[in-house]
């Protein structure tokens, strides 16, 4: 039996960068979280302990930050790619980058009805996220980048139901045709690799749509809404070749107020956190191109 290096990766993880920026009198901030981490050829580091081809975690930390003013922060997406292609080349051992970046979101305060030039406030619509994977450089680099959006908290009062479910032995669940249905959700999905994509844009366009058809479809299962979504997205995003959800069901029981003598119909609940149901899917085209590493490091999913 031989022993042997795995998969291995390395970086630094979360750094808290804030850019603000001051070319008027009326601010602008970008709020991101960005993890960087190299993969390639880094078995001496491993086995023998040498370092000669590892840049190190704090030079990785460094240079996020030096880019924030040297390269700017526009889209998070460009600023992901701008630095996995520097890793790469700056790097001896690395033939491989993987960055992701959380952008969490400030609205500017109103002060009599009008939008503050350096005053903000942080919104609770949902974290913008981006990872992306390169590998190699030159006509040989492959560039994979997955946006989305995480903690995104909706809740629908009515208009979902649930029913005609298989049951056996063990099963207690009423069967329902009126329903609160609340989740957490996280969507995240893979644009395809060739042309000019207005990163802002479009997560903007594709957050929208995700709202919208949460709001409006009569819902008889969360799987049912969350592939109605997914399939709203492609139809208007011909640039985004598939998109994934997680999404735990945030359990609303309605409270038996009957024993007090008191009628409930439908208008008092508990907010259950656990435990819930948790439900994953991916919409997809049949055409998609081969992902390759574009999920490479990202949990959750199926």
């Amino acid at each position: 039996m031989a022993i042997q290096l795995g998969p291995n990766q390395y970086g630094k993880a979360e750094n808290r960068l804030v850019r603000v920026f001051r070319d008027t009198d009326r601010h602008r901030i970008r709020d991101l979280n960005v993890s960087t981490a190299l993969r390639g050829r880094f078995e001496d580091a491993h086995i023998t302990g040498d370092q000669r081809d590892v840049l190190p975690t704090d030079t990785q930390k460094n240079t996020v930050f030096a880019f924030a003013k040297q390269k700017g922060v526009a889209a998070i997406e460009d600023f992901a790619l701008t630095l996995g292609d520097h890793f790469i080349a700056a790097c001896p051992g690395a033939d491989g980058a993987r960055v992701e970046i959380d952008e969490y979101a400030w609205d500017r305060i109103p002060v009599d009805g009008v939008p503050h030039d350096h005053s903000f406030v942080r919104t609770g619509g949902g974290v913008r996220t981006t990872v992306v994977n390169i590998d190699g450089v030159g006509p040989d680099r492959r560039a994979h980048v997955v946006s989305g959006i995480k903690d995104l908290v909706v809740l629908k009062s009515t208009g979902s139901e649930f029913h005609g479910f298989f049951q056996d032995e063990y099963t207690t669940l009423e069967p329902t045709t009126d329903r609160i249905m609340a989740t957490s959700l996280v969507a995240r999905w893979r644009y395809n690799p060739t042309g000019v994509i207005d990163w802002d844009g479009s997560f903007d366009s594709i957050r929208s749509i995700l709202l919208r058809e949460f709001a409006v479809v009569h819902s008889y299962a969360l799987q049912q809404t969350l592939y109605s979504m997914g399939r709203a997205v492609l139809e208007q995003h011909p640039d985004v070749a598939e998109i994934r959800f997680s999404a735990p069901n945030k359990h609303h029981f309605q409270y038996d107020l009957e024993r007090f003598g008191v009628d409930n119909p439908g208008e008092v609940f508990i907010a259950a956190d656990r435990p819930y149901g948790l439900i994953e899917a991916t919409v997809e085209r049949d055409d998609a191109p081969d992902p390759g590493r574009a999920w490479h490091g990202i949990p959750g999913f199926c």
